[in-house]
């Protein structure tokens, strides 16, 4: 019988990923894996916990919880009580106290609060970048501070023993990589790649800023705008294809096959974003043979050097404008770059054994 139990409450893009690539290397019989599909996440984060609580067996010998932090763990044991002397291990792929909003009064406190007790609930919490961590174990405090009538303390001291960083693991093996066939780069344009998702949290009015801002500048580039797109685009993707004429290879999202392939086709990954908790589109593109830019903030100056980050447009097109009007410079810079960096450290092979050593034995 199972004693390891799998719960996730929103099984879609990259909670789906980790988990699928998590029981390959656990044996059929020692788990079991519950899961809920990845369609409306705020009504997940709200109702998963009850929704678990009917479906766990009673007749169970569990010793082990591994969830991600999108369930509220302290009400699942509360309300199945019998589960309350597993090991309870949360892994947290973004977290609530730090997610952008449009207007501060447009959040709704009550995931940040379920994320908060959920670590108190939780004998291990597993973070998948410092940032993510640290921007979490930091915002505790003040965030609490917004309750009226009540006050807390010692909930961040209580948390923070219990928590650590364990990369997401990337499975690396399964991108195409750059070739290094003998083409005349120099007449090449430069291929600049944006694989995010279509949301504001993403930033795509400063991608465009920056392509007209560089299209200005007379250097020939093109752009693959990448990523999941939803039914309402943003404003200024709107008319964005006649805005940048003949410069758009690719404008949404592609096949599998067809993205990894455009991953090793680019020159440059580019991120704007003003939320990353990790980046596993960016890291993708990074191992394909893409050079990252992206922005001074966030988890970027965990991953990147200083030199492959910007603070302001300006300072992105002033970059881009460099490598567009000189290939032979972009080169030298690709060339830099990978002979500095090491990927392995983000890798399944190397990272995976470690949750399932943590799933497993506690260690």
């Amino acid at each position: 019988m199972a004693h390891i139990l799998i719960l996730e409450a929103f099984y879609g893009g990259s909670h789906k990923q980790l988990i699928d690539v998590l029981v390959k290397y656990l044996d059929e019989r020692e788990y079991d894996l519950l899961t809920i599909p990845a369609k409306k996440w705020h009504w997940c984060a709200r109702m998963s916990a009850l929704q678990f609580a009917g479906r766990i067996s009673t007749a169970h010998r569990y010793r082990t919880i591994f969830c991600s932090s999108v369930l509220n763990l302290s009400e699942l044991i509360g309300m199945r009580t019998d589960l309350a002397h597993c090991r309870k291990i949360v892994y947290f792929h973004e977290n609530q106290l730090c997610y952008p909003v449009r207007e501060s009064k447009q959040r709704d406190v009550q995931y940040g609060i379920n994320q908060i007790t959920t670590c108190l609930c939780a004998d291990r919490v597993l973070f998948n970048s410092r940032y993510n961590m640290d921007s979490f174990l930091d915002s505790i405090q003040s965030f609490l501070n917004i309750v009226p009538n009540m006050s807390f303390k010692g909930v961040r001291e209580k948390i923070a023993p219990k928590c650590e960083v364990l990369y997401y693991p990337v499975e690396f093996s399964n991108l195409s990589t750059r070739t290094d066939e003998k083409e005349d780069k120099e007449n090449k344009p430069l291929h600049i790649i944006w694989p995010h998702r279509w949301e504001h949290d993403k930033n795509p009015e400063q991608l465009l800023e920056a392509l007209l801002a560089l299209q200005e500048k007379g250097v020939s580039f093109h752009i693959s705008i990448l990523g999941e797109r939803f039914e309402t685009i943003p404003k200024c993707f709107e008319n964005l294809e006649d805005q940048l004429p003949g410069k758009v290879l690719q404008f949404g999202p592609l096949a599998r096959e067809d993205y990894r392939r455009t991953l090793a086709e680019g020159d440059v990954v580019l991120s704007t974003a003003l939320h990353e908790f990790y980046g596993v589109a960016m890291l993708e593109a990074v191992h394909s043979g893409c050079v990252p830019l992206a922005p001074n903030r966030l988890v970027y100056p965990e991953l990147y050097p200083k030199d492959k980050l910007f603070n302001t447009t300006g300072q992105l097109v002033k970059q881009l404008y460099n490598w567009c009007r000189n290939r032979a410079l972009f080169e030298k810079h690709r060339d830099a770059f990978f002979d500095q960096i090491n990927l392995d450290v983000y890798s399944a092979e190397q990272l995976v054994p470690k949750f399932v050593s943590a799933i497993r034995n506690g260690s």
